[in-house]
């Protein structure tokens, strides 16, 4: 069942806040209530009216924005070359990119609603503390949910936790990252002692304890705060609330949506508030979707056979005339393959010689590596791949786990624990059975985990921040851009390049965003990041 904050009360919370931000009349000129538009004279007046405001902060959420992410990464490509994206992807890019101001302006968009909602939320005369708190937990969780992401992409950024004039915004100067951090450490902290563990099913969607919890973990763990990664993970995976979800190949379905595995996800509902996830990310044969961000063969060669050997193993059996027989079986529920069955009834045929809507080169829509998204593609959105409903999840527990084990192995901290944690994602679902890890060298489990985290969160948008913080992005992110192998009429195997990609990354620069210029030639104040 859907949340009925995405029902009903969201979206009279996005229209609340929108008018009461058009609202700032000058009482002497205008003495009465304006009847076109909701005004601060009438609200703030009842716990409902909390509701509401704090409803609409959810708009502000990542969404499909952060599949995104992972096509500007080794494991995914951005499918069209004149996408603002793809010159990111190439390393051709700087301060004045849209995409880059976009991700600025949607945070600090999500950050004043929050401050605005923070200032004014005690105005209501309630003797409920306990729920005002909890809105307020909530408002203070999704500003930390944008300062995580802010450090992460920029480092030091204008640190604002009250309502700024347009004269004061022109004087702000950047935090320092640890700063940044620091804030977030303690909202995050904070607010998980006022929030619930869980909600009734009218309020699913909220944010809760674990998502606090979980936030802090994701943020610890980027920032390289290590015990304090495992410590809130360990919180969260003792709070008895949050398991794995039985089957992987069902958890980005309809069936499946606000299963126990999911701590935090952007809720949507077909025709009232739709998101196209499937025409974002589907074959062109399916209606004319797009293909906007498509795997590469980098990622399929990371997933293991199903004895839990690397391909490049001679002991693995791997055959490259055959390269989807004997693997992980979360390669086929992550990645639509030559020969899988698709929602209009055809099977995916992308070789390039195939004569399909679906062949390499046919359009330049279709995918230039041969390889789709699956996650998120389901049949019930195939009569309007724009008009969606699936809920897009932004945390879930295997994340959890995997940063506890993460973190553990970065502390030298390696007990049994760790390895239970990361052999749960390796088998702990119906339909996944990797073989354990018995591993226990800081090395090997190090490995093992970032490719757990790689295949597991595949196309969830946390790779462009692992390979950020690892420091593997000027190794993985050069060189062109490879897809599907498959035979020519003589049969030999022929590997598929991606036209016009070339990635480049230069270390001294691309770790960080550049500050956007929009936001420098406003506010001369703001430095810019090295190298930019």
């Amino acid at each position: 069942m859907k949340t009925y904050i995405t029902k009903t009360v969201l979206y009279a919370g996005m229209a609340v806040f929108a008018g009461l931000g058009l609202t700032a009349c000058d009482r002497e000129l205008l003495e009465t209530v304006p009847n076109d538009r909701l005004s601060v004279d009438i609200f703030w007046r009842t716990e409902n009216d909390a509701k509401l405001a704090v409803n609409s902060l959810y708009t502000d959420l990542d969404s499909t924005n952060v599949i995104s992410w992972d096509g500007m990464t080794d494991i995914a490509h951005t499918n069209t070359n004149f996408n603002v994206e793809a010159y990111i992807e190439l390393g051709s890019y700087d301060a004045t990119s849209s995409k880059i101001y976009g991700e600025w302006r949607r945070a600090y968009r999500g950050i004043r609603a929050v401050n605005y909602f923070l200032e004014n939320v005690d105005k209501i005369p309630s003797t409920n503390t306990a729920l005002i708190n909890q809105y307020k937990g909530e408002a203070k969780t999704l500003r930390a949910y944008q300062y995580i992401k802010l450090a992460s992409l920029f480092g030091s950024v204008p640190l604002i936790t009250s309502s700024v004039s347009i004269e004061q915004g022109r004087t702000l100067t950047s935090t320092p990252v640890e700063e940044i951090w620091n804030f977030v450490d303690k909202e995050l902290t904070e607010s998980a002692g006022l929030l619930p563990l869980s909600y009734g099913t009218a309020d699913k969607g909220r944010i809760t304890k674990g998502a606090a919890l979980g936030l802090l973990a994701r943020a610890s763990l980027y920032a390289g705060r290590y015990q304090k990664a495992a410590d809130a993970a360990d919180q969260v995976m003792k709070l008895g609330v949050y398991g794995l979800y039985e089957s992987y190949e069902k958890l980005f379905s309809y069936v499946a949506e606000n299963n126990k595995e999911v701590i935090l996800d952007k809720q949507y509902l077909k025709d009232a508030y739709p998101n196209n996830v499937f025409a974002y990310l589907g074959p062109y044969s399916q209606r004319n979707s797009s293909s906007n961000v498509v795997p590469t063969k980098a990622l399929v060669d990371t997933y293991e056979t199903l004895d839990g050997k690397q391909i490049t193993d001679a002991a693995s059996g791997y055959d490259p005339a055959k390269p989807y027989v004997n693997r992980d079986n979360r390669l086929r529920f992550s990645i639509i393959l030559e020969g899988d069955p698709l929602p209009s009834g055809i099977t995916f045929q992308p070789r390039p010689t195939s004569g399909t809507a679906d062949a390499i080169g046919s359009t330049y829509i279709a995918s230039t590596t041969g390889f789709n998204i699956k996650k998120y593609i389901n049949a019930e959105d195939f009569a309007n791949p724009a008009n969606g409903g699936i809920n897009i999840i932004l945390l879930r527990y295997a994340e959890i786990l995997l940063t506890y084990a993460e973190a553990r192995i970065e502390l030298n901290q390696i007990d049994p624990t760790v390895l239970a944690a990361i052999n749960a994602v390796r088998n702990g679902r119906t339909d996944v059975k990797q073989p354990s890890v018995t591993a226990t060298t800081q090395a090997a489990l190090r490995e093992i985990v970032r490719r757990e985290r790689t295949v597991e969160l595949a196309f969830e948008g946390q790779h462009l921040f692992d390979i950020r913080r690892w420091k593997t992005a000027e190794t993985v992110m050069v060189g062109p851009v490879y897809g599907i192998t498959y035979p020519d009429q003589t049969g030999k195997l022929i590997t598929v390049q991606a036209v016009s990609s070339n990635r480049v990354f230069d270390k001294n620069r691309h770790y960080l965003w550049p500050i956007p210029q929009k936001e420098r030639d406003l506010n001369p104040n703001l430095s810019q990041n090295s190298g930019w």
